[in-house]
């Protein structure tokens, strides 16, 4: 009887559908199926935020990937307090200098880069995706460094390219800025006045 009990609930398990699961309980989009990022787009969640670092020396002491870390975890509390975005996966290969000769980060093991060219197609096209799937803010989160004059040429670029349409790529250059200036990365601040000042 245990055996024929145990048999039916898992047959009432596998065959319930899977329209009385509950939304998923995330902002970052690679943790949805496609399914429920449609349904998501289509109930509002209509900003992507694209978070941009680099894979790079910290010094002797600090793991290669540390501002990839931070700035994925720092957009998904941006989108959580936002409450209509999702969080694209970090865009972790960023120009880092030349490789021969080696300049800048490239003197170090473990840090990647590539053209800036590449880099700018890189972001044009991510951004390109998400219009096509519904997505109305794109907002490029930039880490730190010298690749945020990029994130501006192609938000600039697009913008003017979709000007007749409802959709806007946002290049957030402040949190940088004000991370130098401060000697703090609390971006809390800049986000927060970026987005009173600009309809997201």
């Amino acid at each position: 009887m245990i055996r024929y009990s145990l048999f039916l609930l898992c047959s009432l398990l596998i065959s319930t559908p899977m329209a009385f699961a509950l939304p998923p309980n995330t902002v970052s989009l690679e943790e949805l199926t496609w399914t429920e990022l449609r349904d998501q787009i289509q109930a509002g969640k209509t900003t992507i935020i694209v978070p941009i670092s680099g894979t790079e020396q910290n010094g002797p002491a600090m793991a290669l990937g540390k501002h990839n870390v931070r700035v994925k975890l720092l957009s998904e509390k941006i989108a959580q307090l936002l409450g209509n975005a999702l969080v694209a996966p970090v865009i972790a290969y960023v120009p880092e200098g030349s490789v021969s000769p080696p300049t800048q980060h490239m003197r170090f093991p473990g840090t990647i880069t590539v053209p800036a060219a590449t880099f700018e197609t890189v972001l044009e096209y991510a951004a390109r995706s998400f219009k096509l799937h519904g997505f109305r803010d794109i907002v490029f989160l930039g880490d730190h460094g010298g690749y945020q004059k990029d994130d501006q040429v192609v938000a600039d670029r697009l913008n003017r390219e979709w000007a007749a349409t409802p959709t806007r790529v946002h290049a957030i250059g402040e949190y940088d800025r004000r991370s130098l200036q401060q000697g703090s990365h609390d971006i809390g601040q800049p986000v927060n006045s970026y987005c009173r000042s600009n309809t997201l």
